[in-house]
């Protein structure tokens, strides 16, 4: 059973949104960027922190190392690809 809009077509899952570092501009419309998630250990219950890091369409060349930004899931755009930059919330100091 999947949930259907008015018009009778399927709804399509809301989309993800991360917030993370930029890590890397060395790629031509990509960046990579870190990403910090907190989770608690299974048996240990200590806050431990892992990075993941995505590999980001950037259109404009926008992003520079060290820039806080949000990005969004999208369509594969290439090989490791799966996801576009949507604003830089902080620039690099």
């Amino acid at each position: 059973m999947t949930d259907r809009s008015e018009e009778g077509r399927p709804q399509r899952p809301s989309r993800k949104f991360r917030e993370g570092l930029v890590v890397g501009v060395d790629m031509d419309r990509t960046s990579v960027v870190a990403v910090v998630e907190r989770v608690q250990h299974r048996r240990y219950a200590k806050t431990v922190q892992r990075t993941k890091k995505l590999y980001v369409h950037d259109q404009g060349n926008d992003a520079r190392v060290g820039d806080r930004v949000r990005v969004a899931e999208t369509r594969p755009l290439s090989k490791l690809k799966r996801w576009r930059l949507v604003e830089v919330l902080e620039r690099a100091r």
